[in-house]
């Protein structure tokens, strides 16, 4: 092989030349899908724009076509044809507004009214709605139809025109016209131009004026580009609105003449400065009965979007040659390299070898030190722990000596009261002192039983009913003495048949806790009334409220009402563990302990507990 083809097929086989040449794959792939997509596209969207223009078309026919026949048939009206034989008796011409209005009414129709031949409205349905201005025009024309915009709305009216014949003969003396409006057909195409994005439509008179559109703001443009004398003339011709600026559409008429799918840059859709209108492609199917023409403008960013899809397609496809090839040269050039590199590997694995034993030696020594900072970790949490019970341990004794004072209290009370009656021979009132105390001892026991469930956190247990009102009455036993000293007048609303499932013992708990807070709060009031109402709710609860009429809390105090070690008592007379011993057995009964201010001064505690029937009000002083 001569020296210099074997130096044209080395450079051949270089990768990169491969790379060039999937590179000019690809091109050539995505100009061809390219062009192919968007000429077959752009002909699938002609052809569905063109069948969309024929059912837009028989939409509009269909919708002229429903009044067509009304004229006529209102013409042989005794009552029309006699106000056509005397078009100046108001009575006949008030006869005739009256039927028209009624038809209308029926028919749908927006206007129905008789002119004479000098466009004076003899009678109508609506008198609040002037003539057009071309109804001159056309009564001299002879017209049996024409388009007029609506001067109050400027939206696009259809006139019918219909001779109303006499027996004299003659030229007809009046003209019943039909007014349909085609707003409602307008409203429909705007519409579904906003919920789609679609062709947009357009209904063209004569004059090359836009009439009707699915874009409000493209309505009254001129089709192609109109001079200022053109402007002027169609403005002067009273056809359209005198708001109407005949702005140009910029749709070339010989384009939509040709057939030709030419894309048009439109006006914007809104009004915005600076902004640009939609590329579209005009399609024009004439209306030869109605002297219009309608045009659909298709949106082609779905065709160019097809046609890049298919272009990048072609890319792929190429890419997929040129990468074959490259993966076929490629592979010959591994083979090659195949035997070079198992010698290379020989060598790389015994450097391995000796990296892993080095790493392996390194993470023996990371391992140790690792397992060891995990078992200083666990010494540490167990301490933390430790730390943790002692902790609770001192929130127990501190509820336990804040519980247990005011039972000690009224035992020490009643033993006091038990010498007096032994000394005064009262054995029987002894005895009753003697086994109060023995129940008061067993509430020792019961109480710390319940701090120690609220410390550990125990699981709530399946309470049994207990009466409302005795579980009141046992607290009031309880702190009597108290009541007594303070000179507190203790007042409850409590249905006696009242009765909710909850735990007696840490009821009475509460209870005992709230009043005490209350005595407390009222000491050295004028007025000392401690107050316990009760009333169950319509969702099966019972609402418990605990009043007094002591000076309240501030907002900041009440905000810490319910934390632990916080009290409003002088050092010595609290702990601040009550009321969240208090809260916490409330929770455990399925409630809320709430505190707030009452209007008239004092504090109001509310809690609710599960109800087991519905008890009748019953009320007493105490």
């Amino acid at each position: 092989m001569p020296p210099l083809l074997q130096t044209l097929i080395r450079r051949l086989t270089r990768p990169s030349v491969y790379v060039y040449v999937t590179l000019v794959l690809m091109l050539l792939g995505w100009i061809t899908g390219q062009q192919v997509s968007e000429r077959n596209g752009t002909a699938q969207l002609s052809a569905t724009t063109r069948e969309r223009l024929e059912l837009y078309a028989n939409t509009l026919d269909a919708e002229l076509a429903r009044h067509a026949d009304l004229p006529g048939l209102l013409a042989i009206d005794p009552k029309l044809q006699a106000l056509a034989e005397s078009p100046q008796d108001a009575g006949l011409r008030r006869q005739a507004s009256q039927a028209l209005t009624r038809i209308g009414v029926r028919a749908g129709a927006m206007q129905i009214f008789i002119a004479g031949p000098d466009a004076e409205v003899l009678a109508s349905s609506d008198a609040s709605q002037p003539p057009p201005p071309r109804l001159q025009e056309a009564l001299d024309a002879g017209r049996p139809h024409f388009f007029a915009a609506d001067a109050r709305t400027g939206s696009l009216a259809y006139y019918l025109l219909q001779p109303l014949l006499t027996s004299r003969g003659g030229p007809p003396p009046a003209t019943l016209i039909v007014k349909v409006s085609l707003a409602p057909l307008e409203a429909t195409w705007v519409d579904l131009g906003l919920r789609s994005e679609g062709e947009r439509l357009l209904v063209v008179d004569a004059q090359g004026v836009v009439i009707m559109s699915s874009v409000p703001r493209w309505r009254f443009f001129v089709l192609g580009r109109a001079s200022e004398d053109e402007r002027a003339a169609l403005r002067a011709s009273g056809r359209y609105p005198g708001s109407a600026r005949f702005e140009d559409m910029g749709i070339p008429e010989e384009s939509l003449a040709a057939g030709d799918l030419r894309l048009v840059r439109m006006p914007p859709l809104e009004a915005i400065p600076n902004k640009a209108g939609p590329v579209l492609i005009p399609q024009e199917r004439p209306l030869v009965p109605l002297g219009l023409r309608l045009i659909a403008l298709s949106d082609p960013s779905g065709v160019r979007r097809e046609a890049r899809n298919a272009g990048w397609g072609g890319a792929a496809f190429g890419a997929f040659g040129g990468m074959l090839a490259l993966y076929l040269a490629s592979r010959r050039r591994a083979l090659r390299q195949l035997s070079q590199a198992q010698a290379q590997l020989q060598q790389a694995h015994g450097q391995l070898e000796r990296l892993v034993d080095a790493r392996t030696a390194q993470l023996r020594s990371t391992n140790e030190e690792l397992t060891h900072q995990i078992a200083q970790r666990v010494k540490a949490e167990d301490e933390l722990v430790q730390a943790g019970k002692l902790a609770v341990l001192g929130q127990l004794s501190a509820g336990i000596s804040h519980e247990v004072n005011q039972p000690l209290t009224a035992m020490r009370a009643l033993a006091r009261n038990g010498l007096l009656l032994l000394e005064a021979g009262r054995m029987k009132t002894v005895a009753e002192n003697l086994n109060a105390i023995d129940a008061m001892v067993e509430r020792l026991s019961l109480i710390t039983r319940q701090l120690k469930t609220f410390a550990r956190k125990a699981e709530q247990q399946a309470g049994a009913p207990v009466t409302l009102l005795g579980a009141i009455e046992n607290a009031q036993l309880l702190l009597g003495h108290r009541l007594r000293e303070d000179d507190i007048t203790l007042k409850f609303d409590v249905p006696p048949q009242l009765r909710v499932v909850c735990d007696g013992n840490r009821l009475e708990q509460v209870l005992v806790n709230l009043f005490g807070n209350g005595i407390d709060a009222m000491r050295g009031e004028p007025r000392r009334v401690l107050s316990v109402s009760a009333a169950q709710a319509d969702d099966g609860r019972v609402l418990v409220a605990v009043g007094d009429t002591g000076k309240g809390l501030g907002e900041a105090q009440l905000a810490r009402l319910f934390e632990p070690f916080f009290t409003t008592k002088p050092a010595g007379e609290g702990l601040g563990l009550g009321l969240v011993i208090s809260s916490k057995i409330v929770h455990d009964f399925g409630g809320t302990l709430r505190a707030r201010n009452q209007p008239d001064g004092g504090m109001r505690f509310e809690f609710d507990l599960p109800a087991l029937v519905d008890p009748e009000p019953h009320a007493s002083d105490v």
